[in-house]
């Protein structure tokens, strides 16, 4: 059984700043979402990690160096965060008005509407996700990893796994720095244990 620590990575300017979407923008992490990353690293240090896996990009590569405490971080392209298209750096109320029917279609059914109207559909986000997670079977079908990746992908990942309509996805939240905490037995079945926790 491979027990997963998923993480979101810390604060960055743009969730401070009315959580403006940040799907590829490679923003770094705030002086709080570095206290973030330390606080959950302090939290997690009685568990040893086989591998810490991470999305490229810094905010989360810096979180899962800062939880890791020294140990290698593994870049996953299949980790990054979605392609919101033309949402990418407005907030929510900020898009909505310019274009509400865009929104409206991601809301009912995103698994064939692009975000943003030329991002991802959430059916890409999840099987490369769910890629990933096939391919760390392989090399850990037991043991312990940390992966760092990002609100959306995260909760759309788990949406999927656990069975729910994607468009339900935003039905949770998870925190700068919260720690989820999922089993994978051999045939990639899931057990939640925890989620959005400080453990």
């Amino acid at each position: 059984m491979l027990h997963v620590y998923l993480l979101r990575h810390g604060e960055t300017a743009w969730n401070a700043d009315g959580n403006r979407y940040c799907g590829r923008t490679d923003l770094p992490l705030t002086e709080k979402g570095v206290l973030q990353a330390r606080t959950v690293g302090s939290r997690l240090a009685g568990i040893s990690f086989d591998a810490i896996y991470s999305s490229p990009l810094r905010r989360a590569v810096d979180t899962a160096l800062l939880a890791g405490r020294g140990m290698e971080v593994k870049k996953a392209p299949q980790l990054i965060e979605v392609d919101f298209g033309s949402w990418e750096g407005k907030t929510k109320e900020a898009f909505i008005s310019e274009n509400e029917d865009l929104w409206n279609r991601w809301n009912e059914t995103p698994e064939t509407s692009r975000a943003g109207g030329t991002g991802e559909t959430a059916m890409e986000v999840v099987l490369r996700a769910d890629d990933f997670y096939q391919r760390i079977l392989q090399l850990h079908d037991s043991g312990n990893i940390l992966v760092v990746g990002h609100n959306g992908i995260n909760r759309l990942y788990l949406s999927y796994k656990l069975g729910m309509p994607l468009r339900n996805y935003r039905k949770f939240f998870l925190d700068n720095a919260a720690v989820t905490w999922f089993t994978l037995d051999t045939d990639g079945q899931m057990v939640l244990k925890c989620l959005n926790g400080t453990l």
